[in-house]
Formats: C-alpha cells, structure tokens, sequence
C-alpha cells in the first residue's frame, strides 16, 4: 500500500469566513457567487500548493493587491478569488 505521495487530494475545502467589500458598490451576492465560481476553477485547474502535503489551515491571507472601486461585481469576484489562491499557492503573507 503506497504513502499517498503524488496522488490528488479527494477533496479540497476553503472556507472563507468573511469578505468585507468597503468601499465598493456592488450587490455582495454577486461577488459571492463570481468568488466561489473562479475560486474552484483556479483549485481545480492549479491545486493549492500549500496543501501539496496534506491538510493546511490558514488564518488569515494579507498584502492582498487593492483593487479599483469601479469594478463589477462579476470581476470584483474573480480578482479576489486570484489573490485569494495567490496566497494558497504561497504568494502573499499567509497567517497560519
């Protein structure tokens, strides 16, 4: 029976306990739902590279880009979920 070494995790679980948008001007369910949608997409296609070696936790995720008040909510979303997996792919200050 092998160790699991090089095999895919069966499951991966983000749990995003709050996103505050101050300042921004665009429906919260929107960004949401743009969020979670780009968030999969990019764990599914890149993985996490912090959980390569089992199950992670992390806290808190800072030095995240700042992004201009102007967007929709649709990109609002997407860019978040970027610099969300930034940070679980070990760019960005992690705070285990």
């Amino acid at each position: 029976m092998g160790t699991g070494v090089g095999r895919e995790p069966r499951a991966i679980r983000v749990n995003v306990g709050e996103l505050v948008l101050d300042g921004f001007r665009v429906d919260p369910d929107r960004v949401s739902a743009a969020f979670e949608h780009e968030l999969a997409r990019l764990v599914r296609e890149r993985g996490v590279p912090l959980a390569a070696d089992g199950a992670v936790s992390v806290d808190a995720l800072s030095g995240l880009p700042p992004l201009p008040a102007g967007l929709s909510a649709r990109r609002l979303g997407q860019e978040l979920a970027r610099a969300v997996h930034a940070g679980l792919s070990g760019r960005g200050e992690v705070t285990p």
